[in-house]
Formats: C-alpha cells, structure tokens, sequence
C-alpha cells in the first residue's frame, strides 16, 4: 500500500504529533460504540439517557445504564492500537493524545498525555458540593451512589447539551495548531467541536492522517485516508 508507506514516512520525520480518537478504537477491544448497547437498552437512545434532563428526572434509570456501561468496558483491554499510541508518545519529543472516549483504555494502555474531551466514566461529580473523585468499583454497590457530603454523584462524563470542560478545547487547539501530523483514528468526524479539529489542522498546516473503518465527512480533504481497524494499521503506520 503506497499510500501507507508515504504516510509512514511523514510520521517518522515529525517532532510534534496530536491524535484524535473515537469510538472505534474501543470497539476493537470489545467495547460498544455509544449506541450499541444490547438487550433492555435498546428500548432507549443515548440521547434520552446521557442529558442533564434524563439524570433531573430519574437518576436511578441513568445510574443503572452507566454501571451497564462500566461493567463492559471493566471487561476490556487496551488492544494493538492503543499500544501503538503509546510507543509513539514514546519516540516524539511533542506528542499530545486528544479522546472523545470515556473509557479509560488510553490511559491502561500506559499513554500519559491525555486530553479526555468527554471526561471519564471511571470518575464521580458531586452534584452539591462540586467534588470529583475516581471510583472504579464493579458494580457499583448503591445506585445511586452519594458523595461523602450527602450530594447525589453524577458520572463525571460530558452529556448531551454540556460544555466541554473549561480550557479543555483551548488545549487541544493548541497541541493540534503546533504539530506536525495530526492522526485522526476511529472517529465517524461527526461530533463537534471535536470534529473541527480537523480542518483546523490542515489550515495549520498539519499533515493529517485519517484512520477508519469507513470513509467520514473529512476522508477527501485529508492528506491520507487509511481503511481498515486501527488494531492493524496503527502498527504498521509505526
């Protein structure tokens, strides 16, 4: 594949790399996509659960998705692809690793610069006292579950109709505007403001380098389309 061996090439010359990934980096390690929940769960859409609205209205049905949710991704392992970005975190002097995902797996993998866009499912807010703490128990034992203070926790995940947690985009920008490759993998590119990192990296002047199962909105415009499962081509990018 020519087109894999220049994109090769153009990420071992770059100093300075950013990465954006989605959901299908975590589906190759077994974790459903946002919308693939299975069983009970397919009577409801991501949208009517994941809403500041959903939660006002019954926090327990919303706790009970989520600690679906965590239970299933409790079960997975970071895979090849996850590993890979690690590596390359590894071998760049300015490496910056931007995540749509909640999950976790970025940073089991061993990546330690991470920016988590959506915020984390392994971490509780308050939403009395304001609070924030890490909580990986599987399955939760009370839902739902409190804060020391008597507050009732939410997951500390960005919902529909939520900002982005503050100075988080700002960062991002700023790792995308200053590198040099920017590696897009497993994102349908849809979901903003995260998707407009990508053509903010072209006009930047990043070479940018999609990696997906299917074509997205961005597949023209970018400098290099690679189709197939991250799993398999992250490593071979390397």
């Amino acid at each position: 594949m020519p087109e894999l061996a220049e994109a090769r090439q153009r990420l071992a010359e770059a100093q300075s790399v950013a990465v954006l990934t989605g959901a299908g980096i975590s589906a190759e390690s077994g974790i459903p996509t946002f919308r693939g929940a299975a069983g009970l769960w397919n009577h409801y859409r991501a949208e009517d659960l994941a809403t500041p609205e959903a939660f006002a209205r019954d926090p327990r049905l919303v706790w009970e998705w989520y600690n679906w949710r965590r239970e299933t991704i409790a079960k997975a392992a970071p895979n090849p692809a996850h590993l890979a970005l690690v590596k390359l975190e590894r071998a760049k002097p300015s490496f910056t690793l931007i995540t749509q995902n909640v999950d976790g797996l970025h940073n089991l993998a061993g990546s330690a610069r991470v920016l988590k866009l959506h915020g984390d499912i392994w971490r509780m807010h308050c939403t009395d006292c304001g609070s924030n703490w890490p909580d990986r128990r599987v399955p939760l034992p009370k839902l739902p579950p409190h804060c020391a203070c008597g507050g009732l926790a939410r997951p500390g995940v960005v919902w529909f109709g939520e900002p982005l947690p503050r100075g988080m985009m700002n960062e991002a920008e700023h790792a995308v505007a200053s590198s040099e490759v920017f590696l897009v993998i497993g994102t349908s590119a849809t979901v903003y403001p995260a998707a407009g990192l990508v053509p903010f990296a072209k006009q930047n002047g990043a070479v940018v380098i999609e990696i997906n199962l299917e074509p997205t909105p961005f597949s023209e415009s970018v400098d290099f389309a690679l189709e197939g499962p991250a799993g398999e081509l992250l490593p071979q990018l390397l």
